[in-house]
């Protein structure tokens, strides 16, 4: 960590809330970035976005006079690249990725597709559509399938399924939020988080949770839901972990901060699973629970990620 002067970093311009269906962690999110950024006595404005004021964007962070941006708009126009257009346009900087790398990160499918064309490793899928044989998708995958929409965060419309029927229930909740649905191998193993703040891999954290998998539920609400920091891997298999998650980070031209999930196979091999770009900062959240391992307190971490945008000015 490097010892920052605050006094560089101007008027900084908190974006949260949104019209995504993660609106609601989106605003825990962003009133806590808010809240540490002001005990850190940084001038912030929250700039919340909601139903009534997602088409003029570009007149509230006009108003808002600020001189950097702190994006924590979880999904939809925070996380697929629009948001960063729009203040590239305004020439405002921002933490997190570029348009081009939140967009493709927004996209499990182009994702585990840019994955498998460089030989990362990441579990077999299948594209779903109305005309899919999901009896043979079932044949093929054996145990089971977790279905989830391209384009949605924080586990919202996936669905384990075990039978053609259940998955046919859950490619339909699925295709409730996105066009684009995707059936994954079911995981048998572990499941493991990284978080990654600039440049490097930070302390993973291994989940445990009551649930069927890491739900929504089980994310943010459920309070029995455990989360391992050391992560209880050897330091040689935690070295490989971080080392994976950093390639497939970088794979996709992510920059500043942001989060790989990986799972464990049935040969104990780490298996990726997604990058997050604007991962939650809510008392559940990971990233700042692997910073706090790593030296970070929640202010010096958000601290740091505002200080990443501005070297890139």
């Amino acid at each position: 960590m490097n010892n920052v002067d605050i006094s560089t970093i101007g008027r900084v311009g908190v974006l949260f809330g949104g019209v995504s269906a993660e609106r609601e962690v989106s605003l825990e999110s962003g009133n806590a970035v808010l809240t540490a950024l002001k005990a850190s006595g940084i001038e912030a404005v929250a700039i919340e976005i909601d139903n009534n004021n997602a088409n003029n964007i570009v007149q509230q962070i006009t108003a808002a006079n600020i001189d950097i941006a702190f994006i924590a708009l979880h999904g939809g126009i925070g996380e697929d690249g629009r948001l960063q257009a729009v203040l590239d346009i305004m020439g405002i900087p921002y933490t997190g990725s570029d348009t081009q790398a939140a967009a493709l990160a927004m996209n499990k499918l182009i994702t585990k597709q840019v994955w498998q064309g460089i030989g990362l490793p990441t579990s077999p899928f299948v594209v779903l559509n109305d005309q899919t044989n999901f009896q043979q998708v079932m044949s093929e995958f054996g145990a089971g399938v977790m279905v989830k929409p391209a384009h949605e965060g924080s586990s919202i419309g996936m669905t384990m399924a075990y039978t053609e029927q259940e998955l046919l229930v859950a490619y339909g909740h699925a295709k409730k939020y996105d066009t684009a649905v995707i059936a994954e191998k079911l995981l048998p193993g572990e499941e493991y988080t990284v978080a990654i703040l600039n440049g490097k891999a930070l302390p993973a954290i291994k989940l445990e949770t009551d649930h069927s998998f890491y739900d929504y539920e089980a994310k943010y609400i459920d309070n029995t839901t455990k989360y391992l920091c050391p992560c209880g891997l050897s330091d040689e298999k935690e070295k490989e972990l971080q080392q994976l998650s950093l390639d497939a980070f970088n794979s996709l031209h992510c920059r500043g901060w942001g989060r790989v999930d990986v799972m464990v196979d049935d040969n104990n091999a780490f298996q990726l699973l997604e990058v997050n770009t604007v991962p939650g900062m809510t008392s559940h959240s990971l990233v700042p629970m692997s910073a706090k391992a790593a030296g970070y307190s929640f202010e010096a971490l958000v601290i740091e990620i505002l200080q990443e945008a501005k070297r890139r000015v």
